[in-house]
């Protein structure tokens, strides 16, 4: 199925990201690129300027964030990029205040998500990161996850991403869609 759509719908997704320092976006716009690879219809967002998803037409949301203190950016944690030179605008909103605006049932049956987070390479094994919060919220939204939380790394914190992050990017974003499409059109078993 790779590269073309088969007779059913095509897969619509919304990849909605947060960047302080442009690495994120990179991996946001890669992971489309392998969406789209699968034949997937994409939409892609900075958070800033996403519509509320209770507003959006989707089968597949994607979002990606930076890691900060172990979790989503806060305002605080924004302010303390701009700080270190991020351009202001950035901090104004991110994707911890935009899960949170979401319904209390906005995850409609068959709406589907995958999560991405950036991170640095000295503390690439987290317990807790952007991802694992970002996935948490969306299950209780009502979302079926099609893949775990998948960290990106970054060689600090205003980049560069480590060699082979984007390809990696792209790869990941053609598994969720494969994944999604098994999950919403499913492949029955061959009669023996």
């Amino acid at each position: 199925m790779s590269g073309n759509v088969s007779a059913e719908k095509e897969l619509q997704a919304l990849v909605v990201y947060e960047s302080m320092f442009g690495c994120t976006e990179q991996v946001a716009r890669a992971v489309a690129e392998g969406l789209r690879i699968e034949g997937v219809a994409v939409t892609l967002t900075d958070v800033r300027d996403a519509a509320p998803a209770d507003e959006s037409e989707f089968d597949l949301l994607v979002v990606g964030a930076p890691t900060h203190a172990f979790s989503l950016s806060r305002p605080s944690t924004r302010a303390d990029a701009v700080r270190q030179g991020a351009e202001p605008e950035v901090a104004t909103t991110g994707v911890r205040e935009w899960l949170a605006a979401m319904g209390a049932a906005s995850g409609a049956p068959d709406r589907l998500a995958a999560v991405f987070d950036t991170r640095v390479t000295k503390v690439r094994r987290l317990p807790k990161a952007a991802g694992t919060r970002a996935a948490h919220v969306l299950t209780r939204h009502g979302y079926d996850l099609v893949s775990r939380p998948t960290p990106f790394l970054v060689e600090d914190l205003k980049g560069p991403l480590v060699t082979g992050e984007l390809h990696h990017a792209v790869t990941w974003g053609r598994v969720v869609a494969l994944a999604a499409r098994q999950r919403l059109h499913p492949t029955p078993a061959p009669v023996r």
